[in-house]
């Protein structure tokens, strides 16, 4: 990495969704001096590559569902803009409810989603088990569906942002881990790395599970905590139809996708300790299968083909950090829960925004200010997987 420039304009620290869209949106808004640095030897294998690729409107918040409207219709645009094919598949989310809490929420949710545009039908039991046939839901109370939800390729976003954010003259660099981070009377200097010193006026934590590590070489502290998610890919399953759509079992956290010419499932651990292990959990996998068999009988027919871990970046109220810390010029945009790769690309231009001009203006996003912890601000995402 001899190649690495002495100074920058700005810094941004991750090679994600989040850092890879920023640094594109910034430079599209003529930033000319932007580095990023990816600790990692690829881009977007971190939080990013491990994902289950879904991108969906159905969220319990305002805010989040103004992001998706912002970030997949940004989706649906991304080849013409970007040139890179991302395997956009608008399968439908369909979130089946079994218990009457969630019932009771989700119904507020639709009419939330509904009031912003987004009409999300509402499905009783009968509907969910004539909807999806294959799935055993003899306790279905209700569910919901969206056909405007569906999966992207996350290894294709990232590919196509740090592509075209390299045409517009942004140096990029892989195993360029930042070890310090320079302060001087109260504001962002530059960083260092194994490599040597980058002088900046600005920097950029997109570091995801790895953000409030960051955020510690500066002395702010971000509650964002990496917790441990892991699934799995199936070998082909002809009986599944071309048209099935992303199955969440909202009570269990379970949930089922075509990968493939199979299926990609996984299920969310609420016994999880925090943590930055990736290895995955044989004992958990086993659960896992126990309760996603009982839900889609057809999987006994299937053999395993992939399995792997991943890292959430979850706040305590499960919506992300975007804008501002104590450190003057020193930015934040993490701790997603679970939701960060549909949500790349609106950010990294609400990022560009509030660095260029100090002001989010594709989405009003006050609420997702660090500050809200201090304040008691808090506000709770519900549909989390």
């Amino acid at each position: 990495m001899s190649n690495l420039p002495s100074s920058a304009e700005v810094v941004i620290i991750g090679g994600g969704v989040m850092g890879v869209s920023t640094a594109y949106h910034l430079a599209l808004r003529g930033v000319k001096d932007i580095v990023l640095l990816e600790r990692g030897p690829f881009f977007g294998q971190g939080a990013t590559g491990k994902c289950a690729g879904g991108i969906r409107h159905q969220f319990a918040t305002a805010v989040n569902v103004k992001l998706s409207i912002a970030s997949l219709k940004m989706l649906r645009e991304f080849e013409a803009e970007t040139g890179q094919a991302i395997d956009l598949r608008w399968c439908g989310y369909l979130f089946l409810l079994t218990n009457e809490t969630d019932v009771a929420a989700f119904r507020k949710n639709v009419a939330l989603q509904h009031s912003l545009g987004v009409m999300t039908e509402w499905l009783s039991g009968d509907e969910v088990r004539r909807r999806v046939p294959l799935i055993h839901a003899p306790d279905a109370l209700a569910g919901t569906f969206n056909p405007d939800d569906g999966l992207a390729d996350p290894n294709g976003v990232v590919m196509g942002y740090v592509n075209a954010a390299k045409r517009l003259g942004v140096k990029l660099f892989t195993e360029a881990e930042v070890t310090g981070i320079t302060v001087a009377g109260g504001r962002v200097r530059g960083v260092q790395t194994p490599s040597g010193a980058v002088s900046a006026r600005v920097v950029v934590n997109c570091a995801g599970p790895w953000a409030a590590g960051a955020a510690q070489l500066v002395g702010v502290t971000l509650p964002i905590t990496p917790l441990r998610r892991q699934m799995l890919t199936t070998t082909p399953l002809p009986a599944v139809p071309p048209d099935f759509p992303f199955v969440i079992d909202f009570e269990q956290s379970l949930y089922f996708h075509r990968e493939g010419e199979g299926l990609l499932t996984g299920m969310s651990n609420t016994g999880e300790q925090p943590g930055f292990d990736e290895s995955v959990d044989d004992d958990w996998e086993v659960t896992h299968l126990e309760a996603a068999v009982k839900r889609l009988p057809l999987l006994e027919q299937a053999g395993r083909a992939s399995r792997w871990a991943g890292l959430y970046e979850v706040t305590p109220d499960a919506h992300p950090i975007i804008g501002a810390t104590p450190v003057e010029n020193f930015w934040v945009c993490a701790g997603f829960s679970g939701h960060g790769f549909m949500h790349g690309p609106i950010c990294g231009k609400l990022m560009a925004e509030l660095i260029g001009e100090g002001q989010a203006s594709s989405v009003e996003i006050d609420s997702l200010a660090l500050s809200r912890f201090a304040e008691g601000k808090e506000i709770r995402e519900y549909n989390v997987i």
